[in-house]
Order: C-alpha cells, then sequence, then structure tokens
C-alpha cells in the first residue's frame, strides 16, 4: 500500500498476476478498506485472496468495530455480539481460503441454548433437543409440540431457499428479480406479511410467541415491523443450535485477522478517516492525524451515513441528509459490563428476562422513544462457559436492553436506568449484584455515535423492515464515486455477524466486475 505525503500524488502497483474464483483478477490494485468490523474483515481476506494489495485503517484502538473486547481487572468482555449462530457461514467463509474455523478456535455448544426468565415468575429453558423443546411448548398449548414441527419445516426451507438464492446470491438490481427462477424459488415463502402475524398462526400462547421472535433482536426490529420472511432465524435457533467459541466472540475477529495477515493483509489502528478523496485509480484517503493512503479502490465499512455526510463532499454523496434521517434504524443498547465476586447460579450462558407482554417495550423503541419502564433484556455470563474470562471465584457478566437509537443519554438518565436494571434483575432472577460488584461499565447511545461514528447511536444499523430490505438497502456500489464501494450491515443481505461475512464477499465481487 502506498502513503504519501500531501504534495505525493503517485499511486504504487504490483504486478502479479492472480486470480479470484475464476473471475477477474485484481492483482496489483490497492484497496483501503476504511472500518475494521466483520464486513470489512471479510471484504479483505476475499480481495487479498485475490491478489490484491489491501489495507485496513480502523479509528478505534483494536480491530472488530463493534465486535471490541474490555479487558479490566481480570476481567474479559465481548463488548458487542455474543451470540454464535449460523456455524454454516463460518465454515464457508474459512473453506473458500482452504480453512476451518477449528484451524483458529473451538466451539462448545450450549446447552441449554438459553434460559428465559417470565416476569409472572415462569422459567423455561431451550435446549439442544428438539423434541424436549416439543414437550415445553406442549405444556403451554395443546398441540404446540406439533405446531413447532411445522413452523421449523417451514423455517428450514426458509433458510435453505433464502440462503442459497437470495442470500449467497447476491441481487443488488431491480432487474435482478425478474427472472423466473426468481419466482419459481420465492414459491412459498412469506414474502408479505409481518412476523407477528406468521408466529400467531401457529401458536396462540403469548409466551410461545416470544420464544418464536426474540430472535428478532439479532435483526434489529420488531414482530410488528420484520418481515415474515425472517421466520428463518428459528431454525438457526433450534436446529443449527447455539455455540461459544473459546475467548468470545473476539476470537472470531482474531481468526479473521490471523487469516488476512497470512494472506498479505496489512492492519492500521488508531487512525480515525476524515476524507476520502478521489476516484477510481486515484484514491486519497486521509486521517485525523495526516496520514494519507493511496489507493486505486476504497471500501468503507464504517457507519454508511457518516462515510456520506463527513468523509465525502456534498457533490458526492448518493443520499441526503433527509434520507438517512427518514430511515428506521435497529435499536441502540444500554449495556451494563459487571465483574462480580461469587457465581451468579440462577442464570446460564444466556439468559433473557421477558415480561409477558413486551409490546409496550417495542413501542418506547420505534413508536414513542423514551427509556422503558418494564425492559425486556438480554444477560450474558460467558464465565459460566469460560474459566478465562474472569478471576476465580468470580463472575462476568453484562446486560443489555435494546433501548431507542437517538434516545438521550446523560450520566443521571444511565444512573437511574441503572438502579431500575439492578432491581429487576434481582426480582425476575434471584440473582442480587449490588454488593458484589468489583468491576463496572456502562456502554450506551453516545458511546455508539462517539466510538463508531454511529447514526443516531444505533447499535447495528438499519432494521430489517419490508421497506429496508433486500435491494431496497443502500447500494453496495457508489453511483457518485467511480471506485468506491460499501461494505457491512448497512448493504445487503444485512444486519448480524454471519450477514456481514456475507456482505465482505459480495463486496469483494462487485469490485471485481
Amino acid at each position: 500500500m502506498a502513503t504519501a505525503t500531501d504534495d505525493d500524488t503517485a499511486v504504487t502497483h504490483g504486478g502479479d498476476e492472480g486470480r479470484y474464483d475464476g473471475e477477474i483478477p485484481v492483482d496489483g490494485d490497492d484497496i483501503v478498506i476504511v472500518g475494521s468490523g466483520f464486513g470489512g474483515l471479510s471484504t479483505a481476506c476475499y480481495l487479498a485472496d485475490a491478489g490484491a494489495n489491501v489495507t485496513v485503517v480502523e479509528k478505534n484502538e483494536q480491530v472488530g468495530g463493534r465486535a471490541s473486547q474490555l479487558n479490566a481487572e481480570g476481567f474479559t468482555f465481548d463488548m458487542g455480539p455474543s451470540w454464535y449462530l449460523m456455524p454454516d457461514v463460518f465454515e464457508r467463509f474459512f473453506g473458500h481460503f482452504g480453512k476451518q474455523p477449528s484451524d483458529y478456535y473451538e466451539l462448545t455448544q450450549l446447552d441449554p441454548h438459553y434460559r428465559i426468565f417470565f416476569k409472572d415468575g415462569d422459567q423455561v429453558d431451550m435446549v439442544p433437543d428438539l423434541e424436549t423443546n416439543k414437550e415445553i411448548f406442549e405444556r403451554y398449548e395443546p398441540g404446540a409440540g406439533d405446531a413447532l414441527d411445522r413452523y421449523l419445516d417451514k423455517s428450514e426451507y426458509t433458510y435453505n431457499v433464502g440462503m442459497e438464492h437470495f442470500v449467497y446470491e447476491d441481487r443488488p438490481r431491480l432487474r435482478d428479480y425478474i427472472d423466473t427462477d426468481v419466482f419459481r424459488y420465492s414459491w412459498g415463502l412469506s414474502l408479505l406479511g409481518k412476523m407477528q402475524g406468521h408466529v400467531a398462526d401457529y401458536f396462540d400462547h403469548p409466551k410461545l410467541q416470544q420464544i418464536m421472535q426474540y430472535t428478532l433482536v439479532f435483526l434489529g426490529g420488531s414482530p410488528s415491523n420484520t418481515p415474515a420472511l425472517y421466520n428463518l432465524m428459528s431454525h438457526v435457533d433450534f436446529n443449527m443450535g447455539v455455540y461459544y467459541p473459546e475467548g468470545g466472540l473476539r476470537a472470531l475477529v482474531d481468526a479473521m485477522v490471523d487469516l488476512g495477515e497470512e494472506l498479505g493483509v496489512e492492519y492500521v489502528t488508531d487512525q480515525p478517516v476524515d476524507e476520502i478523496a478521489g476516484r477510481k485509480g486515484g484514491f486519497a484517503v486521509r486521517t485525523e492525524h495526516g496520514e494519507e493512503y493511496l489507493a486505486d479502490y476504497v471500501v468503507s465499512n464504517a457507519d454508511y451515513a457518516h462515510t456520506e455526510q463527513e468523509l465525502l463532499p456534498p457533490e458526492k454523496r448518493q443520499y441526503s441528509e433527509d434520507y438517512w434521517e427518514s430511515r428506521t434504524y435497529a435499536p441502540s443498547a444500554y449495556l451494563l459490563y459487571l465483574g462480580v465476586e461469587g457465581d451468579v447460579e440462577p442464570l446460564e450462558h444466556h439468559t433473557l428476562v421477558l415480561p409477558t407482554d413486551w409490546d409496550d417495550h417495542f413501542e418506547t423503541i420505534f413508536d414513542d422513544p423514551q427509556w422503558p419502564d418494564d425492559p425486556a433484556y438480554y444477560l450474558c455470563v460467558p464465565s459460566k462457559t469460560d474459566d478465562t474470562v474472569a478471576p476465580e471465584g468470580h463472575s462476568n457478566l453484562f446486560a443489555l436492553v435494546p433501548i431507542a437509537a437517538n434516545l438521550e443519554d446523560t450520566p443521571e438518565l444511565r444512573e437511574e436506568f441503572r438502579e431500575l436494571v439492578l432491581d429487576d434483575i434481582a426480582d425476575n432472577t434471584g440473582v442480587e449484584l449490588r454488593d458484589r460488584i468489583v468491576f463496572e461499565k456502562s456502554f450506551c447511545v453516545n458511546d455508539f455515535s462517539d466510538r463508531y461514528n454511529s447514526m443516531h447511536g444505533t447499535a447495528l444499523g438499519m432494521a430489517h423492515t419490508l421497506q429496508q430490505t433486500a435491494l431496497l438497502r443502500p447500494n453496495r456500489k457508489s453511483e457518485e464515486v467511480d471506485g468506491l464501494y460499501f461494505t457491512g450491515s448497512y448493504t445487503t443481505p444485512g444486519i448480524g455477524v454471519p450477514m456481514c461475512l456475507i456482505s465482505g464477499q459480495h463486496t469483494a465481487e462487485a469490485i471485481e466486475e
């Protein structure tokens, strides 16, 4: 990768020939990737494997984007993603390079997958064994066990068809959908309707509906605004299993960086980019610290809105400020990272605490933004599985409460909400934490904005509403700047660690084309 001073305009190139999946080679091209979330890390690997000279420029002190790691006083926290789902996607990613996940990290299947505390005192575990889960469903509603079978059959079909023909196969333009094969593959998919109505067709009991819908949090949506097509998440949940990589999700970041280095990728941290200038064959990516990286192509894995509104001049932006303000954003989050003395026995590695009616909480996220009075939330205790993430005799725990993006976030509001959350944990799980906390850190709306340049402090990006799915998400290829591309959760296929890995492949292929 060439770097330059302000009066140095040359861009250097390599000269060896290389190919990517038998397509057009990008060998010899210098490519800068801005941001090192999973989309950026994935794109870097695919492009380097194709023969490009790739440099990843990261704003923060560590790569990984939202999958940052917090180390303090002997505790190790995954600051962002903590669920390892869709193992087939990771196998496919590493398999492209002749590797497998076990070359880099070991997986443990969790049992139970997760525990749910309902706030009426009820408690249920979802486990790897489907027959046991069917028995649990049957206890709530006669016939629900058979209904679960039917639901999962539909979910598996949707997953297989959707992944093969609409996720792994990129369809960025309208004409990509005007095809007889698309109509044939779409037959039987739930293309219309919302998840709330779809789930209600199978289950009457509100608790069973919640169990089938909680995965929408991973998509940044609610039952009332997420397309029914995403019933495929239940196949991921019930049939494919929930895993934990030794060392946490950070192990996946480290694996992708190791793979990238094997392929020749260069990673640069502590370099916030403040300008992308030029066009294909003559880009200059400039940072706040005066560094300049010259490139033939640029890929942005930074927040899409931030890239367009802050890193490009007005005449080079595809979307207006009004466009970004009008989007529906996935929730932000209130996170509380806690190092706790002793164990937290009633909790499992993954624990959900749910009101018996969670409509009010979703309304405070999407309809009437405010801090929730009766929150639905998630507790993660990786020390249940991994004794390296906490000192002996202690537990590693974080609480995550989805809240509205762009919500007012002050120290006073955080402290008030902290008290509410700690009370709620004690009341509904029986775990009293206050007197045992030896380390504590919160993370919220302002932190997402400051650390990740996240639009309105969203934790995930643009929600998967019907108007923001597939080709209705922002373009992967800039229509205003030749040679500028985007990767990550704002593009297709969307939100989630597996989707961002796939986005990286699509972006690499788009650059070749």
